[in-house]
C-alpha cells in the first residue's frame, strides 16, 4: 500500500467495519484471539485485492471472514482441541464491541456462553449458517452466496442447527440485574463462609458446574448435584496463602456481566486470573462455569482495566 488517498480511504472503509467482522468471527470461533487473527487475515486479503472490482465491500469482507473462520474450524488442530472436551468459549465483558449486535433476543442468545458451547455440536457450515442468520439477519440467498450453497441447503443447515441447539439447551432466564446480583453475592458469601446448606438451596436440583481447571486439565471438570457443586465451591472459593501466591497476590473479587451472564472476577493487581459465570432459572443457579486458563482471560483483562470497576464484593481474597 503506497499511502495514496485512495488506499487510505480503503483502509478507513475496512476499519469502519472491523468491529462487525470481529463480532462475526468471535461467534464462529468462540475465541477473541482467534477472531482478531481472522480479521487481520481478512485485512491482508483486502489489501491484496483489486478493490475497484469489489462492488459491496461489506458483503465481500463478510464472505472472506466467514470462510477464514471455517478453515480454522475445519483444521486438524481445532478438531483435536475441541473434541478433547477441554474447550470453553472465551468470556468477554459486556460492552466489548466484539460481542456485536444485541438488539434482539436471538442476537443476545447467539453470543451467550451457553449457546457458544452448544454450537460446538454443529458442523462448521451449520455453525456459520446459524450465526449469519440468527445474529446478523442475513437472508438465505445471502448466506448461500457467502458459503457457496443453494438457498435450500442453507435452510436445511439452519433447521438442523436450531434443532441441535434446542436439544442441548438447558433452561435459562434472561438476567434481571437486581436478582442476578443478589444471587451471585449470596453464592459468594455462602461459599467463602462454608455454609453448605445455603449453597445447596441456591442451586437448582439439576444444577451443573464445569471448569477448565485453569487450562491444566485434559478435559473439562464437570460436577453434578447441588451437594457436590456446593462442596467444590466451598473448597474452591476458600482463600489460602497458596492460592494467593499462585494468583500473584491477594485478589479483589468483583461482580460483572460476561456475555450477558452474571459473573464474579478474581483480580489481583488489575489482572483477571479467574472468572465464574452463572446461568439462572427461576431465582436459582442452574449452571456455573469456571474459566482460569490464562489465554482465555487476556482480552477480558484488557477490557477490565478500562472499565468503571466499582466497589469489589471482597476487597482482599
Amino acid at each position: 500500500m503506497d499511502g495514496t488517498p485512495s488506499d487510505l480511504f480503503d483502509v478507513s472503509r475496512f476499519e469502519a467495519g472491523r468491529n462487525r467482522l470481529a463480532s462475526l468471527a468471535y461467534r464462529l470461533l468462540g475465541s477473541a484471539a482467534d477472531a482478531e487473527d481472522a480479521v487481520q487475515d481478512a485485512f491482508l486479503h483486502w489489501q491484496a485485492a483489486d478493490r475497484s472490482l469489489i462492488k459491496v465491500p461489506e458483503a465481500w469482507l463478510t464472505k472472506v471472514v466467514t470462510n477464514l473462520c471455517l478453515d480454522r474450524l475445519r483444521s486438524a488442530q481445532a478438531r483435536r482441541e475441541r473434541t478433547a472436551g477441554a474447550w470453553l468459549p472465551e468470556p468477554l465483558l459486556d460492552g466489548d464491541p466484539m460481542l456485536g449486535p444485541a438488539d434482539t433476543f436471538e442476537q443476545r442468545e447467539s453470543v451467550s456462553l451457553a449457546v457458544l458451547m452448544l454450537m460446538e455440536r454443529l458442523s462448521p457450515v451449520e455453525r456459520a449458517v446459524y450465526v449469519l442468520r440468527e445474529a446478523f439477519s442475513h437472508s438465505h440467498g445471502e448466506i448461500a452466496e457467502i458459503l457457496g450453497l443453494t438457498e435450500a441447503a442453507s435452510q436445511q443447515h439452519l433447521h438442523r442447527a436450531r434443532a441441535r441447539i434446542a436439544a442441548g439447551q438447558r433452561r435459562r432466564d434472561e438476567v434481571d440485574p437486581a436478582v442476578a446480583r443478589r444471587l451471585v453475592e449470596e453464592f459468594l458469601a455462602a461459599a467463602t463462609s462454608g455454609r453448605t446448606e445455603r449453597l445447596v438451596a441456591l442451586l437448582t436440583d439439576d444444577a451443573v458446574a464445569i471448569s477448565d481447571g485453569a487450562g491444566l486439565a485434559k478435559k473439562l471438570l464437570r460436577y453434578e448435584t447441588p451437594e457436590r457443586i456446593a462442596a467444590i465451591a466451598r473448597a474452591g472459593l476458600k482463600s489460602t496463602p497458596a492460592k494467593q501466591r499462585l494468583a500473584g497476590g491477594a485478589s479483589a473479587v468483583h461482580y460483572a456481566l460476561l456475555n450477558g451472564a452474571p459473573a464474579i472476577l478474581f483480580v489481583p493487581d488489575g489482572k483477571v486470573v479467574g472468572a465464574i459465570t452463572f446461568d439462572l432459572v427461576e431465582g436459582r443457579i442452574a449452571m456455573v462455569r469456571g474459566v482460569a486458563a490464562p489465554d482465555r482471560l487476556v482480552r477480558l483483562t484488557e477490557a477490565w482495566r478500562r472499565y468503571e470497576q466499582g466497589v469489589p464484593l471482597i476487597a482482599e481474597w
